[in-house]
């Protein structure tokens, strides 16, 4: 595993499992299976409604909770202050632990600077150990930034080799910001895994599209989270540090980018 340092001096594994529409024992099954594999960082939210499953399926593997990176976010049932506190507590509570690697704000919320100032406490009591946002494009991000008086540790968003946003990584780098991606396999809207440009490549390097799709972001400096219920693509997922892209592999990838959101969330 290769590790990032954020900018307040915390390490996060560089990639993780993400838990998006895991639910109920089936769900808890495929998250211990990850942490056998050898996964550390759990992605979770309470859009999700699985953070209980998640805390579940950590204790569940005997693996110490300081081994584990756990990120959730508040949605808009925490819009506000009391009601981000409240949403910390209950987060807390569903995932068994005293403190939460990484608290996201899910999304751009008309409040979301007085949630922010909700996980600025809780970073300063140490139930956190790192703050940031998910979601934030264009004025939303930039409002934010100039407002919120704590930069953000973690921007996580939609990314992968249809849309990169790698200019949107250059602002937040100036920024201090790491960026992480959701969505690295397009979750459907594209048929990555049949790319021809992308078979390419993974035959030259001896992997899987899969491996090669994670590798150009991982590469590029992105910190990325696949989810798969398939123990075998776990393991395939996580093995891709030994993978080193050649200037020309990332140019011809780059010829991918189609410069616009597969999901349109907030252009």
């Amino acid at each position: 595993m290769k590790y990032v340092t954020l900018n307040n001096g915390i390490q996060m594994p560089m990639l993780g499992y993400g838990t998006w529409d895991l639910r109920g024992e089936e769900g808890k099954k495929a998250i211990v299976s990850a942490l056998e594999v050898g996964y550390r960082l759990l992605d979770t939210a309470k859009m999700y409604e699985n953070e209980d499953i998640v805390g579940q399926a950590i204790i569940g593997s005997g693996i110490p909770r300081e081994k584990i990176f756990i990120t959730t976010k508040l949605n808009a049932s925490c819009q506000g202050y009391e009601q981000a506190q409240k949403g910390i507590e209950d987060s807390l509570k569903a995932l068994q632990t005293d403190y939460i690697d990484l608290l996201l704000i899910h999304e751009p919320y008309e409040r979301s600077l007085e949630m922010y100032e909700a996980m600025k406490e809780a970073y300063q009591q140490k139930k956190v150990r790192a703050i940031g946002i998910s979601n934030f494009q264009g004025q939303y991000y930039d409002n934010f930034i100039q407002n919120c008086g704590m930069k953000p540790a973690i921007h996580q968003i939609e990314s992968h080799v249809y849309h990169p946003q790698f200019h949107f990584k250059h602002q937040m780098d100036l920024d201090g910001v790491q960026m992480e991606s959701w969505a690295s396999f397009t979750e459907g809207r594209k048929d990555i895994f049949h790319e021809p440009l992308l078979i390419e490549i993974a035959k030259k390097h001896h992997k899987s599209v899969a491996q090669i799709a994670l590798a150009y972001l991982i590469q590029n400096g992105i910190i990325v989270i696949p989810k798969t219920v398939h123990r075998k693509r776990m393991i395939e997922n996580i093995n891709v540090f030994d993978i080193e892209l050649s200037q020309d592999d990332i140019k011809q990838i780059q010829k991918l980018d189609q410069g616009q959101s597969l999901f349109h969330w907030y252009d």
